[in-house]
């Protein structure tokens, strides 16, 4: 699946990133009125690592979603194709391993990880079906993978308004807040294009993941898809 509706390229995705990676994760806090860090801790929940694991943390950013499995005695590797983001990370948390790397083609040997997890950033990968086959190979047989992605309202009348919301309100807020509307407005639209849940789940299971399953949070505002490659 193509991005290529958005028209933006990987190096355009990256950059924009890059541009507002400093105000990035309070800018998130206010747009989803904190629940992004509740949506968070169910991702981590949902991967379910045990201390000495090892887990790729990929669309990591500045580290946000990599340190609750650090605080946990995981080894997690916080992945991400902005430098902008892996710079801002390193510097609150230079502790961490961050590395640069794109989703579909990951710098990592096959199997080399317990599990593999990716909170709101697959949309932005430039080929989906591609980013899932990575994430298979880097996984051990029998692992797995959480993806946590924004989705799609289940009851109709909340779903008019929250496309209202991402096309209006979320670009006019988060220009205010980074001076970057124009950011903001592709992020809204990038929300907007994605697969429901049953489409999202179909995508991996195409790519080769089995037992796919997910669960919505939020209405459906957010949702998570789990699935383990095969033994």
């Amino acid at each position: 699946m193509s991005r290529a509706s958005l028209d933006k390229k990987p190096a355009e995705v990256a950059s924009m990133f890059d541009g507002i990676a400093r105000r990035y994760d309070i800018t998130n806090d206010v747009l989803s009125l904190w629940q992004d860090r509740r949506w968070r801790t169910a991702t981590v929940d949902a991967v379910a690592a045990m201390p000495g694991e090892r887990v790729l943390d990929l669309a990591a950013g500045t580290g946000t979603s990599s340190e609750p499995f650090d605080a946990d005695g995981v080894d997690v590797i916080p992945c991400d194709f902005s430098i902008g983001m892996l710079a801002e990370g390193k510097k609150r948390r230079p502790d961490l391993p961050f590395v640069a790397g794109d989703a579909t083609r990951l710098p990592f040997a096959d199997a080399s990880f317990d599990a593999v997890t990716i909170s709101f950033g697959l949309r932005n990968v430039v080929d989906t079906s591609a980013a899932l086959r990575e994430m298979l190979r880097v996984v051990r047989p029998g692992g797995r993978v959480v993806v946590c992605e924004f989705s799609h309202p289940t009851w109709a009348p909340f779903r008019k308004l929250y496309v209202e919301y991402l096309m209006r309100a979320l670009p006019a807020v988060a220009g205010a807040m980074t001076r970057d509307p124009g950011s903001y407005e592709y992020l809204a639209e990038s929300i907007r294009a994605w697969p429901d849940q049953p489409a999202l789940a179909r995508l991996m299971i195409d790519a080769g993941w089995e037992s796919v399953a997910y669960r919505n949070l939020s209405a459906g505002i957010v949702a998570l898809h789990r699935a383990t490659r095969p033994a």
